[in-house]
């Protein structure tokens, strides 16, 4: 089901972006007559009204290019603008901001493109949500846990002088964390000796012990209306089903991230003259391009362990305030004082939006 539709996603993220591009068809000979879209008078490839190719073509090999052009915007524009948009942002989105346009895929354009992009790949080939060592091996660690804490509570008991200061404190948190650990062996011990569960979920997961919760009543949502409370706990019942309405959610609303964004990007340069709104949202569109496309590559890559992939997945991550400082400098002709300020701050506004921006994903996903 989700592979279906990540296909259908990916699809349709290629039609998407296709129909903000400009249209640039496929022209054979050059052509006179009328324009068989709108009627216009044509003497040459294209109609100069409408923009329509005058040659159109019926075959299906044809119809097979167009399919091709549509989804992967298979042109010379894509190599020109994925180079400038890894290693030359700034310049990318000046020449953008100033109408050099016919040479370049659009920002919006390759922005929905990649979204669409990087959830069918990430459904394909990303690390799950959240990863867990087998039942056994989980066990094992709890055991090492328990034992690790009995120690640390037989020392503090035994070098903590009896009048010390908050010994008292000390000891009951040394108790507490044995306690814990205890807790913790005991719940996975149980989980192993029930066996399989009825519900398909291995025993011992974060998803039977959420489902689990929810069952015995320990999961309070203290927000919204009755309906609202008992849509989630519905979802939170079934915790893969949940995950995956908060995806589905993520990938279908990722356009939220352009108008979040670009107050904050305006707040930069609120006193400086000569940059408008449209200059902050070609600037977003590409900045979250990029963006889209890391996070596509880290998750692929966090599929295997290593210390390769480790590192790789550290300097990618790193990669982002370096390419947010290049692109800041080049598209507003910045020096690198500014540019390095901006960056800073910049880098907690995107805190803050991603923030509000998973809360509500998290929200639609779970109450739709």
């Amino acid at each position: 089901m989700v592979d279906i539709e990540a296909t259908g996603g990916l699809i349709t993220g290629g039609i998407l972006a296709g129909a903000v591009e400009k249209p640039t068809g496929h022209a054979g000979e050059a052509h006179s007559g009328t324009c068989s879209d709108c009627g216009e008078p044509v003497t040459a490839n294209f109609c100069a009204n409408c923009g329509q190719p005058t040659h159109v073509h019926r075959t299906l090999l044809h119809l097979g290019e167009e399919l091709l052009h549509g989804v992967m915007h298979f042109d010379a524009r894509i190599w020109r603008t994925l180079p400038l948009l890894m290693l030359n942002p700034g310049k990318l989105t000046r020449e953008w901001i100033h109408g050099k346009r016919t040479r370049y895929v659009s920002p919006l354009a390759i922005f929905l493109f990649t979204v669409f992009l990087m959830f069918f790949a990430l459904s394909f080939g990303g690390a799950p949500v959240v990863q867990e060592e087998p039942l056994d091996v989980r066990i094992a660690a709890a055991r090492t846990a328990v034992i690790e804490a009995r120690q640390a509570l037989a020392t503090v008991e035994a070098e903590t002088p009896a009048d010390a200061p908050g010994r008292e404190g000390i000891v009951a948190g040394a108790r507490g964390a044995v306690t814990g650990a205890e807790g913790s062996l005991q719940r996975l011990e149980e989980a192993k000796a029930a066996g399989p569960r009825s519900d398909g979920m291995v025993p011992g997961s974060w998803q039977a012990s959420v489902a689990d919760a929810v069952h015995d009543g320990n999961v309070h949502i203290g927000f919204g209306d009755r309906k609202m409370r008992e849509k989630i706990l519905h979802k939170l019942a079934n915790p893969d089903f949940a995950v995956y309405k908060i995806q589905q959610t993520a990938y279908k609303f990722a356009f939220l991230l352009i108008p979040l964004s670009i107050p904050f990007v305006w707040l930069l340069f609120a006193w400086k003259r000569g940059f408008t709104w449209y200059d902050h949202g070609v600037f977003v569109l590409y900045s979250l391009t990029f963006i889209s496309i890391l996070t596509m590559v880290i998750g692929i890559f966090g599929r295997w362990d290593g210390w390769f992939t480790d590192t790789l997945g550290t300097l990618l991550f790193l990669s982002i305030p370096v390419h947010m400082f290049a692109q800041l400098k080049g598209t507003y002709g910045l020096s690198v004082f500014s540019a390095a300020w901006r960056t800073f701050v910049l880098l907690n506004f995107c805190i803050l939006t991603i923030s509000l921006f998973l809360t509500a994903i998290v929200l639609m996903g779970l109450t739709g």
